[in-house]
C-alpha cells in the first residue's frame, strides 16, 4: 500500500525556517545560518560538567543479569568491550547496576561494596575498567533505599555518596526514583548534581526518575541525561511505546543533556532481528543513549551486526545533536526525520503492521525544497541508491521492520 499524504504531524522546528530555502540560489548554503543557529542553542544551557557532547555509549548490567552480578562478571564484560571491538566503535561506559553495596553503611556513612560479590571493592573495579581504555558507572538512587531494596539510596547522604564515587574514579551515576519520601524530583535531583560538582571529578550524571515531573523542562540544568519513560521491556509494543514517549520532549535534546527512553534490549531474546534492528534505529535517530543491555560475552552473529552498524552509530553520534521527530503518521505506519551535521538529514521509516507495505515521504515533510537533489545512503544495507533523488523518498517494509537512510544535498 502507499503511504498516503496527509496533514502535517509535529514537523521539525527547522521547517517552517527552511522554507527560506526555495528562493534562495543554493539549499546548502541557504540552510548554512540555521545549522548554525542550531549550533550555538545547543552550547547554552547545559550542565557545567563538559560531559555528554554526545549521547552516551556503552553497558549497562541490569537488563540481562539484573542482582545476578559480581566483580569478575563486570571484569569480564570490560574484556569483551575490548575484544569484540564495541569499545573502537564508541561503546565505552561499563555501569554496574543496582545490588552491588551491602544493605547497612559503613560507621563513618559510606557505602560499602557487598562482601560476597565485590569483595576487591569498586575501586579496583574501576582501576581494572580504565586500564582498558573504558569507563566505570555505579548507581544509586535519590531514595532511602535503591529500587531492590537490598541497598541504600542516597537521599541525605548526598555529599558522601558524591565524594565516595569521586575518589573510587566513578565516570557515571545512574540515579533513580525508588523509596523517595514522596519529595518531589525537583528538589531531590538537584541535591546530588550540586554534590558531584562539588566531588573533585566529572560524573555523567544519568537521572532515572521515570519521566516524573517531565525532568525533559529542567533536567538539562541538573543531568546529563533524564529518563522520559518508565523502564522498558523487551517486546515490540513497549519499545515503540518508550520510542513514541520519548518523542514528547525531542525539543529539549542537545548536546550535554539527551531524553533518555531506557537502555537497549537487543540480544535478550525478546524480539525478531527486524524488530531488534528497528528498536537501534528508533534511538539511534532519537540521540538516546546507547547503553547496551545484553550479556556481550555471548552476542549472536545478528546482534552484533545490529550492534556493530557503525552508519547507524553515527547518526547518534552527530554533533549537531537533534532528536528526531515523526513528520508523518498514518496509522501503525511513522516516518521520522532528523537533521544532521554537513547539511544532511536522517529519514527513518517504520512498518508497525503485521503485513508487508510501501511507504514513501516528500521533502517538504522532512524540512528540504522540493527541487533539492539529494543521493539516499541506506546504512542498513550499507549502500547508496543509484542516482540522485529529487522531492519524494519511497521503501518497501516486510512486518515490523524499518528502513533508514541519510539524504545528501548535491551541491549545484
Amino acid at each position: 500500500m502507499e503511504f498516503l499524504r496527509m496533514p502535517k504531524m509535529a514537523l521539525l522546528p527547522i521547517v517552517c525556517i527552511l522554507l527560506i530555502l526555495v528562493s534562495h540560489s543554493s539549499p546548502i548554503s541557504a540552510a548554512r545560518n540555521r545549522w548554525n543557529m542550531l549550533a550555538a542553542r545547543n552550547r547554552r544551557s547545559m550542565l557545567a560538567n563538559d560531559l555528554g557532547a554526545t549521547p552516551p555509549m556503552g553497558w549497562n548490567s541490569w537488563n540481562h543479569f539484573f542482582c545476578d552480578i559480581n566483580e569478575d562478571m563486570i571484569k569480564a564484560t570490560a574484556d569483551a568491550m575490548i575484544s569484540t571491538g564495541l569499545a573502537d566503535l564508541g561503546y565505552k561506559y561499563i555501569n554496574i547496576d543496582d545490588c552491588w553495596a551491602e544493605k547497612n553503611r559503613s560507621a563513618e556513612g559510606r557505602m560499602v561494596p557487598k562482601k560476597a560479590t565485590f569483595p576487591s571493592g569498586i575501586k579496583a573495579i574501576a582501576d581494572y575498567v580504565h586500564s582498558k581504555g573504558l569507563k566505570l558507572g555505579i548507581y544509586s538512587d535519590a531514595g532511602t533505599f535503591t529500587c531492590s531494596g537490598t541497598m541504600p539510596g542516597s537521599l541525605d547522604y548526598e555529599e558522601i555518596d558524591a565524594k565516595t564515587f569521586a575518589e573510587w574514579g566513578i565516570d557515571y551515576l545512574k540515579y533513580d526514583n525508588c523509596y523517595n519520601e514522596g519529595i518531589d524530583p525537583v528538589d531531590r535531583y538537584p541535591k546530588m548534581t550540586r554534590a558531584l560538582m562539588n566531588a573533585g571529578r566529572p560524573i555523567f550524571f544519568s537521572l532515572c526518575d521515570w519521566g516524573d515531573q517531565h525532568p525533559a523542562t529542567w533536567g538539562y540544568q541538573v543531568g546529563n541525561s533524564w529518563r522520559t519513560t518508565a523502564d522498558i521491556q523487551d517486546n515490540w509494543e513497549n519499545m515503540r511505546s518508550r520510542a513514541l514517549q520519548n518523542e514528547v520532549y525531542a525539543d529539549y535534546a542537545r548536546p550535554g543533556g539527551w531524553n533518555d527512553p531506557d537502555m537497549l534490549e537487543i540480544g535478550n531474546g525478546g524480539m525478531t532481528k527486524d524488530e531488534y534492528m528497528t528498536h537501534f534505529s528508533l534511538w539511534a535517530i532519537s540521540k538516546a543513549p546507547l547503553l547496551i543491555g545484553c550479556d556481550v560475552r555471548d552476542m549472536s552473529n545478528d546482534t552484533k551486526e545490529i550492534l556493530f552498524n557503525k552508519e547507524v552509530i553515527d547518526i547518534n553520534q552527530d554533533s549537531l545533536g537533534i532528536q528526531a521527530k515523526r513528520v508523518r503518521t498514518q496509522g501503525e505506519l511513522e516516518v521520522w526525520a532528523a537533521p544532521l551535521s554537513g547539511y544532511r538529514f536522517a529519514v527513518l521509516f517504520v512498518n508497525g503492521l503485521e503485513g508487508a507495505t510501501s511507504m514513501g515521504v516528500v521533502w517538504q515533510d522532512i524540512g528540504l525544497p522540493p527541487s533539492t537533489a539529494v543521493t539516499a545512503r541506506d546504512v542498513w544495507e550499507h549502500k547508496t541508491l543509484d542516482g540522485e533523488l529529487v522531492g519524494y523518498i519511497g521503501t518497501d517494509l516486510q512486518p515490523h521492520s524499518c528502513k533508514m537512510f541519510v539524504l545528501t544535498p548535491v551541491s549545484s
